[in-house]
């Protein structure tokens, strides 16, 4: 299976999944208490790593947070050198007040986006396929 480039065919076969839980993100510089089938992600700056985490195991582990997202995964199999993809998207979630984190990982995109806002971002994210 090749990766997408093509924006339409992008935007209509994005069919955006809702993984269940709460997640958050965190920082830490001690990532060796931390087993990384607990982490979702994590990325080195230099102030720190930032983990992304389901909250229970922030909580589990007393990381600060200050941002409870839900997380949405775009389905299709998208090209890292796709264009127009990210902005589409977030476009349109912003024109509705809603903020997405966005990931872009080998296979999918990822979006973060505030608990509250989820059924309206998942009705927003899959009008793009009607």
């Amino acid at each position: 299976m090749s990766a997408e480039k093509n924006l339409e065919t992008l935007l209509k076969s994005m069919k955006p999944e809702h993984n269940l839980g709460e997640f958050v993100f965190c920082k830490t510089k001690n990532l060796e208490r931390i087993k990384l089938s607990q982490i979702i992600m994590t990325f080195k700056e230099e102030e720190s790593t930032t983990i992304v985490a389901k909250k229970e195991v922030a909580d589990q582990f007393g990381l600060d947070y200050s941002f409870v997202a839900s997380w949405i995964t775009l389905t299709v199999h998208s090209s890292l050198e796709a264009v127009g993809l990210t902005a589409a998207f977030s476009n349109a979630l912003s024109k509705n007040g809603i903020s997405c984190n966005v990931v872009a990982a080998y296979y999918h995109d990822h979006i973060f986006v505030d608990k509250k806002d989820t059924d309206e971002a998942m009705e927003i994210l899959n009008a793009f396929s009607k």
